[in-house]
Order: C-alpha cells, then sequence, then structure tokens
C-alpha cells in the first residue's frame, strides 16, 4: 500500500579510515554518515539534497552494501508481506540478491557505468542471468525491446554499442538495464548532473513517466533543489552526514526553517535577482576527520551559540511531517 514503509535506516553512519603519515596518528577517521534516520515509503518519491561531500552518495552505496555502513540498520520491508522484513546487511545470500533485484542503482556518469564491449542487449542481459527473477531466455529479447522503447530509443539499438549514443542516450540505456529485472525502487544518484539542461528536463520529464507506467518508489539524490522538487514528494536536506531537514516538498519549497536549507533555498537562480556575493555564507568548513560533537553546519550558521559547538541537535518534529535538526527552530 502506498505510504508504508518500504526501507528504513536507522542511526546509520559511515566511517572510512586515513592512510597515516610519518607524524600523523593512525587511528583517524573520516566520517562521511553520523547518525541518519531516514524512511522510504513505498510508491514515493523521496528526495535528497545537499552540497557535494554532504553524504549523499555514501547514504545510497551504503543502502545497496556497495559500501557497507559502520553502525545503525537498514530494514527492508518487500511487497509480499512478510512480518517484521529484514535487516539489509545481516541477511542470507538469497535475501541479499532479491534484495538487489529489487532496489536498482542508476548512476551519475552513464559512460562509466556502461561496459563499452558490449552491445545494449547485452548491457541489459548479463546480470538478468544472474538475479532471482530471471525466467528464461525466451524472455529476454522481447523483454529487452519492451525497455529500449519505454525509454526512448528503438528496438535496432539494442545492437549498438554506448559508445554510438548521445550521454542522454546512455543514461536511457542505464534506465532500461536498472528496470529489467521489475524492481520496486530505484536510486536516482545525481543521474542529470553530467547532462545538458535541455536533456535533463527530458531525462526528469521520462523519470516521472517510468515512476507511473512501472509504479516504482525512487531515491531521487541531486544538489540542486530546483531538480529535487520537481522530482520528489518529500524532501530530506543533508549536510556533514547529518540530515538537517525533512519535509513535504511543498512545505519545505515553501518556508525552509533550517538555516542549511534556506542557505539552499536562496542559492536557487531566480530571475532578475542579484547574485550571491562569492564566498557568502561560507564560514568554517565542515571537518569529518573527527568524530563530530555538535551541530556539523555550526562553523557557517548564523545562529550559532555555544549549545551547537557541544551538543547535536536532535531532528525534532515541528509539524505533522516536518522534522529540523536545530536548537533554535520550533
Amino acid at each position: 500500500m502506498s505510504g508504508e514503509a518500504l526501507i528504513r535506516m536507522r542511526g546509520l553512519a559511515k566511517r572510512y579510515k586515513l592512510a597515516a603519515g610519518l607524524f600523523a596518528s593512525s587511528s583517524r577517521w573520516v566520517w562521511a554518515l553520523n547518525g541518519v534516520d531516514l524512511e522510504l515509503r513505498r510508491g514515493e518519491t523521496y528526495g535528497l539534497v545537499g552540497e557535494s561531500g554532504s553524504g549523499k552518495t555514501t547514504l545510497a552505496r551504503a543502502l545497496v552494501q556497495l559500501a557497507p555502513h559502520t553502525s545503525g540498520s537498514i530494514e527492508y520491508f518487500p511487497a509480499d508481506g512478510q512480518a517484521g522484513g529484514w535487516e539489509v546487511s545481516r541477511t542470507s545470500p538469497h535475501l541479499l540478491r532479491r534484495f538487489r533485484a529489487d532496489v536498482k542503482y542508476v548512476f551519475q556518469d552513464p559512460s562509466s557505468a556502461l561496459d563499452p564491449r558490449m552491445s545494449v542487449f547485452q548491457i541489459l542481459t548479463v546480470g538478468f542471468r544472474y538475479s532471482p527473477k530471471y525466467s528464461g531466455r525466451a524472455r529476454l529479447q522481447a523483454r529487452a525491446a519492451e525497455l529500449v522503447q519505454a525509454v526512448g530509443l528503438r528496438e535496432p539499438d539494442l545492437q549498438r554499442r554506448p559508445s554510438e549514443f548521445s550521454g542522454g542516450q546512455r543514461q536511457r540505456i542505464s534506465l532500461a538495464r536498472a528496470l529489467f529485472s521489475s524492481p520496486t525502487t530505484l536510486i536516482c544518484d545525481e543521474v542529470v548532473s553530467a547532462l545538458d539542461v535541455s536533456i535533463q528536463g527530458q531525462i526528469l520529464n521520462l523519470l516521472v513517466e517510468l515512476k507511473r507506467a512501472y509504479r516504482l518508489t525512487m531515491l531521487f539524490i541531486a544538489h540542486d533543489l530546483t531538480v529535487v522538487s520537481y522530482m520528489s514528494d518529500r524532501i530530506g536536506v543533508l549536510y556533514g552526514g547529518s540530515l538537517m531537514e525533512e519535509a513535504p516538498t511543498a512545505e519545505i519549497t515553501r518556508q525552509p526553517l533550517h538555516p542549511y536549507s534556506q542557505l539552499l533555498y536562496r542559492a536557487v537562480p531566480r530571475l532578475g535577482a542579484a547574485l550571491p556575493e562569492r564566498g557568502a555564507a561560507a564560514g568554517t568548513p565542515f571537518n569529518p576527520t573527527l568524530q563530530p560533537v555538535g551541530c556539523p553546519f555550526v562553523g557557517r550558521c548564523p545562529l550559532e551559540q555555544e549549545v551547537c559547538r557541544r551538543e547535536k541537535p536532535p531532528l525534532r518534529e515541528i509539524s505533522p511531517g516536518h522534522r529540523v535538526a536545530c536548537h533554535f527552530v520550533g
């Protein structure tokens, strides 16, 4: 049923160990995620927005276990009604294969995600042969023809190689490959950031059509608040590996409450508006090499107080469905 929890993350954290130099400590870590609580609901598009280095891609890769998380939990609740679902990182290899067939990842750069030695048909079908949803060779050609047409290509394109296509067409091939196993969920990680503006609009409209046609749930990741608000039902704002604000799209674009959300909102270009001054609101950059203690946005926040440096603010519900991690909001 639409609105039910499909994937639930609790206290998700991920850290990377830094190489020790001659005079450096051997126990230095980079904290890419620090205690993220997030729920992806069945049938929705959840937009995750934040600047480069905020932890968006790390969260997406942890979700599909490309970069397993350090601590916390990721629960998956499949549509077949298994009571309680299962914890992704602690499940059996069989259930993990099923999870990866249900949840597909679409990468930012289609040029590096597609094997240049393979034809489009081989790209679409080679991974599917190892999927628990594989139904035999007989349906492969018909399924491949159906999907290339669904993403706006032609059936003869199945015999061509990725180098013969433009960047936007290669991203269409990536989407067709992701849909081949009939997934329930797509993770779209900056899928339009490498494309021209006119092509971006085409791919975004295609995603809207595919979501409706195949009844998909989406985690849509971008650094552009305008793009995310166009695609999403709810938006989460990520900074320094922590969720700063989460709310329905209409609410967060009308009245962002967290200072970082307001900064992103002011950065959206508007006709007739003056460009922001270079370096405006830059402040002190976030340093992830130590376990964060206070608010990760404290060095750039105009509301900065001593309590912000001492205590990390909890993600509190200000109004139904609207959560903010700030000591001075609400």
